[in-house]
C-alpha cells in the first residue's frame, strides 16, 4: 500500500482525536452545558448537522485507504481545506486556551493533509 495513503489516514485519525480531546476537556472543565451552545438551545436538527460534519473525518480515514489515487488526492485536499476554513472561522469564538491550542493543532493537521495530498504522485501499480 502506498505510504501516502497511510500517512493521510493517520492524519485524519489524529484530527479526530484532537476534536475528541477538546470535547472531553470542555466537559471536564465545566465549559459545557448539556443541550446548549452558549445561550442557544441545540435542536435535533443541529445535532444531526454536527454529527454529519464530525463523521466526515471518520469517513476520510476509510476513503484515504480505498479511493483511487487521483480521487483520493483531491478528496483529501478539498475536505482538509473545508475543515481548515471551518475551524479558522470558529477559532475566535473559543475563550479557553486549551480549545484554541487544540484548534490550532487541528489546523496544522489540515495543513499536513493538504501538503501530503498535494505532493502525492502515483506509485507504480497504484490505481489512478
Amino acid at each position: 500500500m502506498d505510504e501516502t495513503r497511510i500517512k493521510l489516514s493517520g492524519i485524519w485519525v489524529a484530527l479526530m482525536l484532537t476534536y475528541l480531546l477538546g470535547d472531553v476537556l470542555r466537559i471536564f472543565s465545566g465549559d459545557f452545558s448539556a443541550g446548549a451552545i452558549g445561550e442557544m438551545q441545540i435542536s435535533q436538527g443541529m445535532y444531526l448537522g454536527m454529527a454529519a460534519i464530525m463523521v466526515i473525518p471518520i469517513l476520510m480515514v476509510f476513503l484515504s485507504l480505498t479511493l483511487k489515487q487521483k480521487a483520493d488526492r483531491w478528496a483529501n485536499i478539498i475536505v482538509a481545506v473545508f475543515f481548515f476554513l471551518f475551524n479558522a472561522v470558529g477559532l475566535p469564538t473559543y475563550p479557553s486556551a486549551y480549545d484554541q491550542f487544540l484548534i490550532v493543532a487541528g489546523l496544522a493537521f489540515n495543513t499536513l493533509t493538504v501538503w501530503y495530498a498535494w505532493k502525492w504522485t502515483p506509485q507504480k501499480g497504484d490505481s489512478e
